[in-house]
């Protein structure tokens, strides 16, 4: 099992294929398992692409207190320095989107393009999803607590796509569990990551971020709407925005072809 020791953790990473290395940045208590496999197969085929469970996920360590998203943007640059990695294409997603921002602000010399998927800008200028009922993850942390994992992954993957593409794709739900399953969440963990939101807020900082960015959103997303992005987009000076129509948080799985190629395209750009 490959794994480097960083800050105060044994970070579990993958790496797949050859060429320039880019990273992935998972969002909230998900491990590595659960990036689309057709996204990884096409973004090795070009890119040594790099993927790893941030720290209170999957099989990383999983220690005590809080997790700001600063302190697991040094994680990210820890598992750079260890695999002698100086720069790369940084992809995140939902929370791994605030992650990659925080890198682009602090150490801007280490990401040559940035690509933020469903993700956003923190509270002060964030929006919430306006129905609360649908956000999953209140509903969530009791059960973890329970060690309900499987009906707290109901709850997530219900959360993740509209009522027609689950009614079209019944095994979907099914899928997003057995990989959410893997390698469930702790109490610690989901905790400790859940806590970033406290001190998250790179609004007066975007215009910093002079890097390549590409800002990916589903329309109909319930977790993070999709107006986030916008405030993304018309912040960051170098950024440009596509939605999906008709797709929530599960964007990268409900469009995981087009919202491939979105970013293959982007990165082979010259």
């Amino acid at each position: 099992m490959p794994t480097a020791q960083i800050n105060d953790i044994e970070i579990y990473y993958k790496v797949i294929g050859k060429g320039y290395p880019f990273i992935l940045i998972r969002g909230l208590s998900s491990s590595l398992d659960s990036w689309p496999q057709y996204s990884i197969e096409q973004f090795s085929k070009f890119f040594k692409t790099i993927l790893f469970d941030n720290r209170g996920a999957g099989r990383t360590s999983i220690p005590e207190g809080k997790y700001s998203s600063k302190l697991m943007a040094s994680d990210t640059i820890g598992l750079m320095d260890a695999l002698k990695i100086e720069d790369a294409y940084l992809l995140g997603y939902s929370m791994g989107g605030c992650i990659a921002q925080e890198i682009a602000i602090n150490h801007p010399n280490r990401v040559s393009k940035l690509i933020l998927a469903s993700s956003w800008c923190g509270p002060s200028h964030g929006i919430v999803t306006p129905v609360p009922e649908e956000n999953p993850f209140p509903k969530m942390l009791p059960l973890i607590k329970e060690e309900n994992f499987e009906k707290m992954a109901r709850i997530l993957a219900d959360a993740l796509f509209s009522d027609d593409y689950k009614k079209n794709n019944p095994q979907i739900i099914e899928d997003v569990v057995k990989n959410y399953m893997a390698h469930p969440p702790s109490a610690r963990g989901f905790e400790g990551q859940i806590s970033y939101v406290e001190t998250f807020d790179t609004y007066e900082k975007l215009s910093e971020i002079n890097i390549p960015t590409l800002i990916l959103h589903g329309s109909d997303d319930k977790i993070l709407p999709a107006e986030n992005s916008k405030v993304l987009a018309e912040n960051i000076p170098s950024a440009e925005v596509y939605f999906f129509e008709n797709a929530g948080h599960g964007v990268i799985i409900q469009e995981q072809e087009r919202w491939t190629q979105k970013i293959i395209e982007f990165l082979k750009r010259k």
